[in-house]
């Protein structure tokens, strides 16, 4: 059985794949939000996740500085990726590959 961790993290993809980044944001905010004040790397990679939902949705909605402010946020987070001890580790670089083909390609 999948974690609620797992789920989360399948449901972020789904929402991405989906272009429904306000609810990818959300499936995230769900496990990051109770843990924020932790000094986590876990934590602040998952931030930095929310934030390039968030840059993906700022796009959509013709608002492209706010959107490379979110996005410089996530390029802030995304090396913890090899810095993080994480039975997830290895979704989250598949999550981090994903994000950055969405982003190179202006597939959002």
């Amino acid at each position: 059985m999948h974690s609620e961790h797992a789920k989360c993290l399948e449901e972020f993809m789904l929402c991405l794949e989906e272009k429904r980044y306000y609810d990818a944001h959300e499936a995230l905010e769900a496990l990051w939000f109770p843990r924020r004040f932790e000094k986590d790397p876990e934590m602040d990679l998952l931030k930095g996740f929310i934030n390039a939902s968030v840059s993906f949705e700022l796009i959509k909605r013709s608002r492209e500085e706010p959107s490379k402010r979110a996005w410089k946020n996530y390029l802030k987070y995304r090396p913890l990726l090899y810095k993080i001890n994480s039975e997830h580790t290895n979704t989250y670089h598949t999550i981090s590959r994903y994000l950055d083909t969405l982003y190179n390609l202006k597939r959002v």
